[in-house]
């Protein structure tokens, strides 16, 4: 039973709507997500997906803190193992994903979240609210080698670098500038607009569709599967 997100379709586009506020990553997260993606594969008619969430201020503000901090204290090592593997295997659907995804970020992205966006095709944010922001380096939390390789492919190493150092919050026209979304749109109304309308436009054929993202993204998935391991296995989650 999925509780936290559901899914609907326009025309030929799937939309999935995160709808548990601040959209936080736990273990519930992670099943409830790899769920209503392969739902959404499962309904041939899709030739898009677009991810957005429905609270008024955030699209998704990342790691469950309030799970993980806990998990950590009690030494619950393989619960967090298992939710980071889950991850990645979200990551490498919507990395592998046959069909387009899209980001429609109606307000803040943080952490994780920022990272999820990044792991989507395409990403649309309003700009009238919302920031996108890596503040891991504040948190103590480095970034595991899968998720610095797919973040390079979704803005310019330059701003990646800087945001991620920083940790500075950035809003939707800088983003645009950047070429990290596709358009900073004015406000909820004209961001789902715009990402539906992206979107629609969309009619490609499965097979070369994901052969073009598999070849396109191989060495990601490798960095995933092959580097993410050690830190994964051996705790090395927290500085």
């Amino acid at each position: 039973m999925i509780n936290t997100m559901n899914i609907t379709s326009q025309g030929s586009v799937a939309i999935l709507t995160m709808s548990n506020g601040e959209n936080r990553h736990n273990p519930t997260f992670a099943k409830e997500m790899q769920a209503c993606l392969a739902q959404v594969l499962n309904n041939k008619e899709h030739k898009a997906l677009i991810i957005t969430a429905d609270d008024e201020k955030c699209w998704s503000l990342g790691i469950d803190t309030d799970w993980l901090m806990p998990a950590l204290k009690e030494q619950q090592f393989q619960q967090i193992r298992d939710f980071m593997y889950a991850m990645d295997d979200i990551f490498k659907t919507l990395l592998l994903f046959p069909i387009p995804v899209i980001a429609a970020l109606n307000g803040h992205a943080f952490g994780n979240g920022a990272i999820l966006a990044c792991a989507c095709d395409f990403r649309f944010m309003r700009a009238d609210r919302g920031f996108f922001c890596f503040p891991e380096v504040d948190l103590s939390i480095p970034f595991l080698p899968g998720m610095i390789a797919f973040v390079k492919k979704a803005m310019p190493y330059y701003r990646f670098n800087e945001m991620k150092l920083t940790g500075r919050r950035v809003a939707a026209k800088e983003l645009e500038q950047d070429h990290v979304i596709e358009k900073a749109s004015l406000d909820q109304q004209t961001l789902l607009s715009d990402a539906l309308q992206f979107a629609s436009n969309f009619d490609k054929k499965r097979a070369i569709f994901s052969e073009h993202k598999k070849r396109l993204h191989k060495e990601i998935i490798n960095i995933i599967e092959n580097e993410n391991s050690h830190y994964i296995d051996n705790n090395l989650l927290i500085v």
